[in-house]
């Protein structure tokens, strides 16, 4: 009687275990399920809705946002069902991680999931227009790796990208930093650049890190306006400076203001004298349209460590002679004087 109650017993747990094995292993998307869904910004409330009275109400999610929100199809996922994938990994965040056995990816920002899909977005479908300029076939990878990321695991209202880690860390207070697509954008820029070096690390020096901010900022507004336009695309951060601006239009910064080398250098601040490089960059977008100009600015990277604003701008005009022709690298050249680069 003991030996038949132990067989049934042992029979009872068996199949238990292969049901709840069944059930684990049906809850996962499963290898090569690289495609789902998910909420998003784009890039963000305020840019889109162009309505400067919308503010952060401490995460609350309110009426006056829903138009903001949009479903998009999330790609390169790795199957996991976790927000992991070719070009992007959140690698960590502040409470629980996005998980979803049919990747749908659906969270409002009052839920701190909300920031993943964002970031996991806005990262994937940069390095996805990367791609498409050229980057990884033609011409050299630029960051084509799955860049980690952490949301919401750094106390201040800031973010930045760590180039010893390889990995980008969002910020909460305010507007919680991964909320506004081109504060995820400007962070990438920072990336970017890194990965275009050997040592990993893009310079050091006042005017190379103040080229970072400039390049970052205009990394942020391109991308922004090739994948979602705005009526404002040169005003940076629209959403997440609501916070920490009293003027309108709220702007972290801007790049279409008339500065000019080296009068406007501020020798105390790399984000205020990187917005003489930003503009540059954006005059030479205006004149040559994004895919030549982000193609271009981007091979201008490769080769450089630690320049001055005239050593990559003279690299910006080389790289547009020798991926165009000598009247692109004259237009490119003529946004350079006209800053005072050049």
């Amino acid at each position: 009687m003991k030996t038949a109650r132990r067989t049934t017993v042992l029979a009872v747990l068996a199949a238990a275990i292969l049901v709840a094995a069944t059930t684990a292993f049906a809850a996962k998307p499963g290898p090569g399920t690289s495609t789902g869904s998910g909420t998003v910004f784009a890039p963000n409330p305020v840019a889109e809705l162009q309505n400067q009275s919308l503010t952060d109400q401490k995460d609350a999610d309110y009426a006056a946002l829903a138009p903001a929100y949009h479903r998009v199809v999330l790609t390169n996922l790795d199957g996991s069902g976790f927000l992991r994938g070719d070009w992007a990994n959140i690698l960590s965040e502040t409470g629980n991680p996005a998980y979803s056995p049919t990747n749908e990816f659906h969270y409002r920002r009052d839920d701190d999931r909300f920031e993943q899909v964002m970031a996991y977005y806005w990262v994937t479908e940069a390095q996805k227009y990367i791609q498409s300029l050229g980057f990884g076939s033609r011409l050299r990878p630029v960051n084509m790796e799955s860049q980690d990321i952490r949301i919401n695991q750094y106390g201040a209202d800031n973010s930045f990208s760590w180039d010893k880690k390889d990995m980008m860390k969002f910020g909460k207070g305010g507007v919680d930093d991964a909320e506004d697509a081109e504060v995820i954008l400007h962070e990438l820029g920072h990336a970017i650049q890194d990965s275009q070096q050997s040592p990993f690390g893009y310079g050091f020096g006042f005017e190379a890190r103040s080229i970072g901010e400039g390049f970052a900022d205009y990394w942020a507004v391109t991308v922004a306006d090739v994948l979602a336009p705005t009526p404002d695309p040169a005003c940076v951060a629209d959403w997440d400076s609501v916070s920490y601006t009293s003027t309108t239009p709220h702007c972290l910064r801007r790049v279409d203001l008339n500065l000019h080398y080296p009068e406007n250098v501020n020798p105390n601040s790399v984000h205020s004298t990187g917005r003489i490089w930003s503009r540059a960059l954006w005059d030479i977008r205006n004149a040559l349209g994004h895919v030549k100009a982000d193609t271009l600015i981007l091979q201008a990277h490769f080769g450089q460590r630690d320049p001055s604003m005239r050593q990559l701008a003279q690299s910006t005009v080389a790289a547009a002679q020798s991926l165009y022709n000598t009247a692109t690298a004259n237009t490119v050249r003529a946004q350079f004087e006209a800053r005072g680069i050049l």
